[in-house]
């Protein structure tokens, strides 16, 4: 079995030319960060992802989350392991510092996020919705729970879940039935709802949870939903825990991956009504949810980063040991392993090429989001907002179908022995798979691209982020020849996401079925053509700083060489992705229902 290894040297790459380390240290609040704080960081990361996560990654997922008579017990070792994450100050290494948190940037939370779901996903999802709960209540909570709550989310001494879908709802969240009763200064919470990580265990002393129901009057659909914090204990005047609230873990699911998470089916009210508090306004729950969700729709990408990466790695490590055949053209002499074999290394380059890109475009996201809340001009701010906005649906969607291609080419890696669970590749593509369900569906992801995303707003941020793109069209030129095969896929591709853009702009409106046909193509094509305009930075960035003297020579030739691979082999892509969007529509929608 593989140990995990934080690639330290990309992660910090990728910070410093993809997020923006120096513009995001310049702006107001993050004046403490610099090149120095993030490599200790990272490092002092790294090896508790090495040295305490990794380790139970393998264990709990054979051993897996264990329900009985609505008590869910995590698997062994992780709530030590939960104990000493929250001891060294990680949980709220992002957290309001208002609220006991270090208030770092988001350019450093997200490489560590990473890191976590790398050396251990199941585990990685418990403090990461208990960050989505801290970012919901800090936006929309009342001054009361913020106090209440926030200090013991921020320290990870409680947790936190979100409670969205209901067993008749999935993913139509108009179809929630849980209903709220107001009772003097809070409600009774009365209903079912399931799918809920980590919504009962042993790690910590509470759970709070974030709850949509509906109030007495609320009008239907979802214009009717409310949002409502349920602590699993209701909470003393000293800030303990007290008696239990009326919610009772009624079963966990039995899974395809991430067996060490438990995924719950929460009732509400059995003996009454569970005790809940309303946050912020009524009927507004939906709105506010999206604050979480958003949120975590970036943290779910990184899981699909995280998990490439991982199966990345454990393919690598399989890849330099097992000895099979000979090298190609050789009838005698010494077998060797099979990296020497040339389609094993085209599939790792691929596998590495697809990681590093999906990297730098998450990393790319959180510069984006620093600077929509950090930065001192309100115009900018809004800019950085929408390209955030724009990419948020394409670093969930495009990654984590990524992270499940990835995986299961780490699976094939191994030949029949990736079939086999006892190597350990299998449970990276189990893993993966519910990255791209998590949060909404890649087809969720993709209809919010083309809608409020790029047609509600004429392509404006999108064309933008072309026009962005084009520029590095010039620095390829003056690159010289050797750059000119690179210039010229790279120029094809843009070209091919911008007329793609364009048939959308102008049939999002005249005909939104035909647009919603070709919806997860399109988003697939920005997120290619995106992780193409990262790597052919890379690629300028590593050449010029060849020239250098005391450079890492072999790190910036081993980027280059990647960067290569990517436009030649997997930028191309974007040309049929296109020819998908703007020709596929008729051909999707041509068999009636009734015909299936």
């Amino acid at each position: 079995m593989s140990t995990y290894t934080a690639p330290l040297k990309d992660m910090q790459f990728a910070i410093t030319e993809f997020a923006g380390l120096a513009g995001v240290a310049a702006l107001p609040g993050c004046e403490e960060v610099n090149a120095e704080l993030v490599e200790a960081v990272l490092a002092e990361a790294g090896k508790f992802a090495q040295g305490v996560l990794d380790p139970l990654n393998r264990s709990g997922d054979q051993e897996g989350a264990q329900w009985r008579d609505g008590t869910v017990t995590a698997p062994a070792g992780f709530r030590e392991a939960y104990a000493q994450f929250t001891e060294a100050g990680w949980n709220g290494l992002a957290g309001a510092t208002e609220y006991g948190g270090q208030g770092l940037p988001h350019i450093i939370a997200m490489p560590l996020q990473e890191m976590w779901n790398s050396a251990n996903m199941a585990f990685c999802l418990c403090p990461m919705l208990t960050t989505g709960v801290q970012e919901a209540l800090m936006h929309h909570g009342s001054a009361a729970l913020l106090k209440t709550y926030m200090p013991r989310l921020v320290s990870g001494e409680w947790t936190g879940t979100m409670n969205l879908t209901e067993p008749q709802a999935g993913s139509d969240l108009s179809a929630v039935r849980t209903r709220a009763m107001p009772e003097g200064d809070h409600y009774r919470i009365q209903g079912t709802k399931i799918f809920i990580t980590w919504g009962e265990h042993d790690m910590a002393a509470n759970i709070v949870h974030l709850v949509l129901a509906r109030l007495p009057d609320a009008p239907e659909g979802v214009k009717g939903i409310s949002m409502f914090v349920v602590p699993k204990f209701l909470v003393n005047a000293d800030g303990t825990p007290g008696e239990r609230n009326d919610i009772r873990c009624v079963s966990i699911e039995h899974k395809l991956g991430i067996h060490g998470s438990p995924t719950c089916v929460l009732a509400y009210g059995d003996k009454g009504g569970a005790t809940g508090y309303l946050v912020g306004e009524p009927n507004r729950g939906l709105e506010y949810m999206f604050t979480m969700m958003n949120h975590a729709r970036l943290g779910v990408g990184m899981e699909g980063v995280a998990i490439a990466e991982r199966a990345y790695q454990h393919a690598l490590e399989y890849a330099k040991t097992r000895v099979q055949g000979r090298a190609i053209g050789q009838r005698s002499g010494d077998r060797v392993t099979i990296i020497h074999h040339p389609d094993v290394r085209r599939m790792l380059m691929t596998m590495r090429a697809q990681t590093e890109a999906m990297r730098a475009l998450g990393y790319y996201a959180a510069g984006a989001l620093d600077r929509s809340k950090h930065h001192p001009d309100a115009g900018e701010r809004a800019s950085q907002q929408a390209r955030l906005d724009l990419l948020t649906p394409v670093v969930k969607g495009w990654s984590t179908e990524l992270a499940v291609e990835i995986a299961s080419l780490g699976v094939q890696v191994h030949g029949g022995m990736g079939f086999v669970e006892e190597t350990g590749a299998a449970q990276y593509l189990r893993d993966a798979r519910i990255t791209t369900i998590y949060e909404g569906t890649t087809g969720i992801q993709a209809n919010d691209l083309i809608g409020r995303k790029v047609g509600a707003e004429k392509g404006a941020t999108a064309l933008a982020m072309i026009a962005d793109m084009r520029e590095l069209d010039a620095q390829l030129k003056r690159a010289g020849d050797g750059f000119s095969v690179m210039q010229a896929a790279y120029v094809l591709a843009v070209d091919s996401l911008e007329s793609a853009t364009h048939w959308l702009v102008g049939h999002y409106r005249q005909a939104p079925e035909a647009a919603a046909a070709v919806a997860v193509p399109y988003l697939k094509l920005l997120g290619t053509v995106a992780g193409g305009w990262m790597m052919a930075r890379a690629a300028m960035i590593a050449h010029e700083r060849l020239s250098e003297a005391g450079v890492d020579r072999e790190f910036l030739e081993a980027k280059l060489a990647t960067a290569r691979f990517y436009v030649e082999h997997l930028l191309p892509q974007a040309g049929a992705l296109a020819q998908t969007v703007t020709q596929g529509a008729a051909s999707t929608l041509a068999l009636d229902p009734a015909a299936f």
